[in-house]
């Protein structure tokens, strides 16, 4: 009788864990998720670098790495909740986005990713040394802040670019 009690629990326990909401993640492109993913702030590694100009604009590419040991995920659109900062002071720009929000990359070792931030020529610029931004999976947002270094000048009016593949 006792070890019925505590396997009907047990399974109570199970099935409440089950039905609670979730959270949105990461999408796994395999099914079985034996290793951590990618697409977790802390497990990747991000960086600036400037990129060739256009029409008006100066363009600089975050392009993000990670090692291996970790599982591939998918990530789509531009990032969210970008914030510029210079030697640890936040700036009071934000950023836009530009671009197909829909189409889905996959990141994972061997795999980098990249997206662009668009500064206009004309604004008052101000020079920066991080970005501070939240992936985007297709089913939404991926929990966490993920950090880039480098140099680059940022302005009103900047926005920034859809994840895409390759470095």
């Amino acid at each position: 009788m006792r070890t019925n009690r505590k396997t009907a629990i047990a399974l109570a326990a199970m099935l409440l864990v089950g039905a609670a909401p979730a959270v949105a993640q990461a999408t796994p492109v395999a099914e079985s998720a034996a290793a951590p993913s990618v697409c977790r702030p802390a497990n990747h590694t991000a960086k600036i670098t400037q990129a060739p100009a256009s029409a008006g604009h100066h363009h600089y590419r975050v392009t993000l790495t990670a090692p291996r040991g970790y599982d591939p995920c998918e990530l789509a659109g531009s990032p969210t909740d970008v914030r510029f900062s210079d030697r640890g002071s936040q700036t009071q720009i934000t950023a836009g986005h530009y671009g197909d929000q829909r189409t889905a990359v996959t990141f994972g070792p061997g795999s980098p990713v990249h997206f662009d931030i668009q500064v206009p020529n004309d604004a008052r610029q101000v020079s920066v040394d991080e970005a501070s931004f939240t992936l985007q999976a297709p089913a939404g947002e991926i929990p966490g802040t993920s950090f880039a270094q480098g140099k680059l000048r940022v302005a009103a009016g900047t926005v920034i670019g859809p994840v895409q593949q390759g470095a």
